[in-house]
């Protein structure tokens, strides 16, 4: 049977072709680990790694979105914590100024300390981070918690501006955590210490006189509240920080899965692709020798 020439061509340049592109994959393949390189060389499996990377994207932003809420809520925390002892500071100095037996210049001497409380826990309700955000005013976080007005009466100086408001963050599937805080409430106590401290200023001051004592008693009962307020908030910090450490394991635990199953799906099989390397280079070999010796033949030539 004859082959013509231009047949003859047309078989050698494909089998040439298939052979170099099929080495040029195979290294590309090596050189990189990947068994997938394009959709094409495994639909059903492509298929698959882009649906585990999706998943594994939206695995991450959860971990992100915990790790910015820890570190806000480890801020906060701090804060308050700070302030809930100064309270039981400045709250076993109202027990003391309820003491009878104490003199004007006794009581007198508790004024320099309460200022410095009521300054402190005024300065700490309205702490910014570092992008400049009030961490205790709700969601207004561009409006400082509290505000102190001096024209006002003593006893109403201090007012609440922020809101109550709770700013959800996305920490899994379907679950949502408060990342805000307010401290309304706060500001009652700030009114009780100005007028503890304006009582304890007068030349008579006396914890017998039922005036003084009134404002000293609604100051404790102030101290009370505003404990009760900030370690409420700390507890809860607290629970709200294991729960997101137990979702940020599970997160890191199936984000691990996911690589897993990237890797096993997608990773090439080194040995199995050297092989076939070799393979193809040895029939690429053999094509280009068997092209050279079969174009010198003719069919004129002498046997």
């Amino acid at each position: 049977m004859r082959i013509a020439t231009t047949q003859y061509q047309s078989t050698m340049n494909q089998s040439l072709q298939t052979n170099q592109e099929r080495i040029s994959t195979l290294t590309q393949q090596m050189a990189t680990g990947k068994r997938i390189l394009v959709p094409s060389d495994d639909p059903v499996a492509s298929v698959r790694v882009s649906r585990l990377n999706r998943e594994e994207a939206t695995v991450q932003q959860y971990r992100d979105n915990i790790n910015t809420l820890k570190l806000r809520l480890t801020k906060s925390e701090g804060y308050l914590s700070n302030m809930s002892n100064e309270m039981i500071s400045g709250r076993d100095l109202m027990v003391w100024a309820l003491d009878g037996g104490n003199a004007p210049d006794d009581l007198k001497a508790m004024i320099s300390p309460l200022t410095s409380l009521r300054d402190s826990l005024f300065f700490n309700a309205n702490t910014i981070d570092q992008e400049g955000n009030y961490l205790f005013s709700g969601t207004a976080t561009k409006t400082a918690a509290m505000r102190f007005d001096p024209l006002q009466p003593v006893g109403s100086r201090y007012v609440f501006q922020g809101n109550t408001n709770p700013q959800s963050v996305v920490v899994g599937n379907g679950i949502t955590q408060s990342s805000n805080e307010n401290l309304d409430g706060l500001e009652q106590l700030l009114n009780h210490l100005d007028k503890t401290i304006e009582a304890l200023s007068l030349p008579t001051a006396s914890a017998n006189n039922p005036s003084t004592r009134g404002i000293l008693t609604a100051s404790l009962d102030g101290f009370d509240a505003a404990l009760r307020l900030v370690s409420g908030k700390v507890a809860t910090m607290g629970g709200v920080q294991n729960v997101i450490a137990n979702l940020d394991a599970n997160h890191a635990n199936i984000s691990l899965s996911n690589k897993m199953a990237m890797t096993d799906i997608g990773q090439l099989d080194m040995g199995e692709a050297a092989t076939e390397l070799n393979g193809y280079s040895t029939a690429l070999q053999a094509t280009y020798k068997a092209y050279s010796r079969i174009g010198t033949m003719s069919l004129f030539a002498v046997l």
